[in-house]
């Protein structure tokens, strides 16, 4: 890793946030049980500036409806804390709860932002649901795409955008302040690791991934973007350090072997049935949170494609 020069410039990162070199920005976690799902809003302290993370669209599959009671209660706080909103991140397109972006962009601001290959995803998957040529596939839907080491501010707080594909494609884990936001790339210490059956995921290079961000120094801050309560715990916990995750992780401490990684990441993949929500999920977060066009009729319509994920 001593060439990784992005990863070198997060590492360096944590550790001034740490001699009280740059400011630590403030963690606010709202967790949805349904979909399992941690949504973040992070503030800088100083000047109030946030970016929201993993925005959740409450979606009821069996009858088609929508509504924004998770999102309310993010705008509830960022307007109770006083806060401006200037990014909408996600971490990659999510397979199981449907983002809410839009409508927290149009009421709180906000550009919305996701890692560069969201287009292999958009290719993948406009293929899978027939999209057609209306469906573009230049990731236009979103107003930033972040390549690997790309910076913003959060306020006085700098943001690092590190790739870490594997679990799909274009996944990416944010590090702003001291704090890094793994998406699904790694669960708590005692659950392990995210599946990498998905079109376009990869154990391999999911293990990889989660390796680079091991190097990130040991009290670095650890952010999940879901939590299923493993065995024998009775709370959900979306929090922990990446010293934890090192020496702790049952998929994926230092000491399991890439080889071993990927072997038991194969056959326990095997066994997983696919989220309740992936059909829905990925046709509405490709798009950046919004619905399909509406037809002649002016409803929209989500399609089920019939033995293509199986």
């Amino acid at each position: 890793m001593n060439n990784d020069i992005r990863l070198q410039d997060a590492i360096e990162q944590v550790e001034a946030v740490l001699r009280g070199e740059l400011p630590a920005p403030h963690v606010k976690a709202f967790f949805d049980e349904p979909t399992f799902t941690a949504t973040y809003v992070v503030h800088d302290p100083s000047t109030k500036i946030a970016a929201v993370i993993d925005t959740v669209l409450d979606f009821d599959q069996a009858s088609g409806s929508t509504s924004t009671k998770s999102a309310e209660q993010v705008i509830t706080y960022v307007e109770q804390q006083g806060l401006t909103v200037e990014w909408l991140l996600e971490t990659h397109a999510h397979a199981d709860h449907l983002s809410a972006a839009p409508y927290l962009q149009e009421r709180l601001g906000g550009k919305l932002a996701i890692g560069a290959d969201i287009v292999t995803v958009q290719e993948v998957f406009g293929k899978i649901f027939n999209e057609g040529t209306r469906f573009e596939r230049d990731g236009s839907q979103f107003d930033l795409l972040l390549e690997d080491g790309d910076e913003l501010r959060i306020g006085n707080v700098p943001l690092i955008a590190l790739h870490v594909p594997g679990h799909t494609p274009a996944d990416m884990a944010y590090l702003i302040g001291d704090a890094v936001f793994t998406g699904d790339t790694m669960f708590m210490p005692d659950y392990g690791s995210a599946r990498a059956d998905f079109p376009g995921g990869d154990a391999r290079k999911l293990y990889r991934s989660v390796r680079r961000l091991m190097n990130l120094p040991d009290q670095s801050r650890v952010f999940l973007c879901h939590d299923y309560k493993a065995p024998n715990r009775k709370q959900y916990v979306w929090e922990t350090t990446m010293l934890a995750e090192r020496t702790a992780n049952v998929h994926l401490h230092e000491n399991v072997t890439e080889d071993e990684f990927v072997e038991m990441r194969t056959q326990r993949d095997a066994t997983l049935a696919k989220p309740k929500l992936i059909l829905p999920a990925i046709q509405v977060n490709m798009r950046g949170g919004n619905m399909p066009e509406p037809e002649e009729n002016g409803a929209a319509y989500l399609k089920l494609p019939i033995n293509q994920l199986s």
